[in-house]
């Protein structure tokens, strides 16, 4: 069966007409086709434990793509998705800004068994996207893959290298199955996987310049990645260019779903390092062989080219919230049961700056994740903001965080919330821009 679902945005919409009229006035010229992305839900196995059989997993991948899906910022796509699980899936785009008509729940309904859907999305903006089936996790009978998606700046970026880091948590039970994220672990034991592996290796020269685009896509853990004897720089967060820093002790921590792209000046062959918060362990190796001769040395690399995001916030004049995470009398509910004839958390009117104060009040930390939109983490006074972007934050026990952000996309989205628990349920709640 195959549907063809196409809802575009006011922005498109006027986006539309502009080269409707900009064609007609040309001489009758059209706008660039779509760039074809065909994207499949499939069964797979993975191998994660040496002398067992494979273990059965789901997985989202691009078909046609040997590697990693590349675009471009500016790109329409014309993405086609087709499921072949026997349970619903409803694709998130962790990292795609502005995009009403791909919001699952909201802007369409879940993709069936056996259905395949084709839609129209455009990239905003260039950075690291995952897209991940993970929403209805409670109809989940295996683990599912998530699918880097890299949408590359307009101007080449000077580095030598353009690597993507997946890393992924499994739960295995003693016959090396895994359970998908949402149920009982008990007699099961933690594993981690770089980019599918279990003993992941990179190889390089010395003396090179390394773009290494980290992705937490573990479903319920924060993970802290490091590579040893190097610093690293890091130079965007969630897909958005940050000021560039050097991450503390080379170490990068990032929540579920979180990414981070860091440029890596090679040096010597060295570990990468994987902490869980109850051990560190090796995950994979960067192997140095040979040099690589420059005509000059390497110099501090200036920032990532801009997306366009709000200089300033007008945090004074923001609309403010109260936002208790996960409190079952808050209007949180799982996926499967959400309605769009739900209260909204809040509402806000295009253009307006939103302050969230998030309230995490569960024993264990919790990860949040606003759909549609990048925000500010703010200083504790509220007087000002890291110096980068996200769209994903952990919250520790009994803490409030603050985040500000542009009201800038109209539409209905998602707020996601969930605890680092295995177990946990995956809950959602909804926010409106008008």
């Amino acid at each position: 069966m195959t549907k063809r679902f196409f809802a575009p945005t006011r922005r498109e919409v006027l986006a539309g007409l502009a080269a409707s009229a900009a064609g007609l006035a040309g001489g009758g010229a059209m706008p660039p086709a779509a760039t074809r992305l065909p994207l499949q839900a499939r069964p797979a196995t993975l191998a994660l434990r040496p002398g067992q059989p494979a273990t059965p997993i789901w997985e989202l991948v691009a078909p046609s793509t040997a590697r990693d899906v590349r675009l471009k910022r500016g790109e329409r796509c014309e993405v086609t998705l087709r499921n072949d699980l026997p349970v619903p899936v409803a694709p998130v785009w962790h990292g795609l800004d502005g995009a009403a008509a791909a919001e699952p729940l909201l802007g369409r309904a879940p993709v069936g068994p056996g259905v395949t859907e084709t839609s129209i999305i455009s990239m905003p903006h260039a950075g690291a996207l995952l897209a991940d089936l993970s929403l209805l996790e409670e109809g989940l009978k295996r683990p599912v893959r998530p699918l880097p998606i890299i949408v590359e700046e307009a101007d080449q970026v000077a580095v030598d290298r353009d690597e993507v880091l997946l890393i992924e948590e499994w739960r295995l039970r003693p016959d090396g199955t895994a359970i998908a994220p949402g149920t009982d672990p008990r007699e099961t034991t933690p594993l981690y996987t770089i980019n599918g592996r279990t003993s992941f290796e990179l190889s390089a020269s010395g003396n090179q310049r390394l773009r290494l685009r980290f992705i937490n896509g573990s479903q319920r853990t924060v993970l802290a990645i490091k590579l040893e004897n190097h610093d690293v720089r890091v130079m965007a967060m969630d897909g958005q260019p940050a000021e560039p820093f050097l991450a503390r002790n080379g170490a990068l921590v990032l929540a579920p779903g979180a990414r981070a792209d860091a440029f890596v000046d090679t040096a010597t062959s060295a570990s990468f390092l994987l902490h869980d918060g109850k051990e560190a362990r090796q995950v994979g190796t960067l192997a140095i062989t040979g040099w690589f001769d420059r005509r000059a040395p390497l110099l501090p690399p200036p920032p990532l080219p801009s997306n366009d995001l709000p200089v300033q916030l007008d945090l004074k004049g923001g609309l403010r919230f109260d936002v208790a995470l996960g409190a079952p009398d808050a209007g949180w509910t799982r996926p499967a049961s959400f309605s769009a004839s739900s209260t909204p958390a809040f509402r806000a009117k295009t253009g307006r700056t939103v302050v969230l104060a998030l309230k995490n009040s569960a024993p264990v930390t919790t990860a949040f994740h606003l759909h549609g939109h990048h925000f500010r983490l703010l200083d504790r006074l509220d007087d000002g903001w890291k110096p980068y972007w996200l769209d994903t934050l952990a919250i520790e026990p009994g803490q409030t965080q603050r985040i500000a952000f542009a009201a800038t996309y109209p539409g209905s989205w998602l707020i996601e919330s969930v605890a680092t628990d295995w177990a946990a349920p995956r809950l959602v709640r909804w926010f409106a821009v008008e």
